[in-house]
């Protein structure tokens, strides 16, 4: 019997049973951010750079909170860099910036670097 390496194996899951790490941010781009923000889903959107240090400081916290609040919120991330067309659309100028969603539409703004304790806050009550 031939045996396959770990990174064979989980490969094969993801494209046979479209398994995913749910609780990872999703990146966004110009050209999906639409299709996401119709499902109306309870979301917010970290809009980065990689140069950025206060982006950088953030990616862990976005990360635990993708992971703490998986089933209830979906978390994106967007490159500002790369993608421009959104954050000009809504007003985005300064990053980290962090923008909520509910029911596709834009109801909270968070600017700049925050703790996870008031990012978390904010998560609970527009929920």
């Amino acid at each position: 019997m031939m045996k396959l390496p770990a990174a064979v194996i989980c490969l094969l899951a993801v494209l046979i049973c479209g398994f995913t790490n749910a609780s990872a941010p999703i990146t966004l781009t110009d050209a999906t951010f639409q299709t996401e923000l119709e499902k109306g889903d309870f979301m917010m959107v970290e809009f980065w750079a990689e140069w950025d240090a206060s982006s950088r400081r953030m990616a862990p916290v976005i990360d635990e909170l993708a992971e703490e609040y998986d089933g209830q919120l979906k978390i994106y991330k967007m490159n500002f860099d790369v993608n421009q067309v959104i954050p000009v659309t809504y007003g985005v100028y300064s990053i980290p910036t962090l923008l909520f969603f509910k029911m596709g539409q834009e109801v909270y703004t968070v600017l700049g670097d925050q703790p996870k304790s008031k990012i978390a806050n904010i998560i609970d009550y527009l929920m």
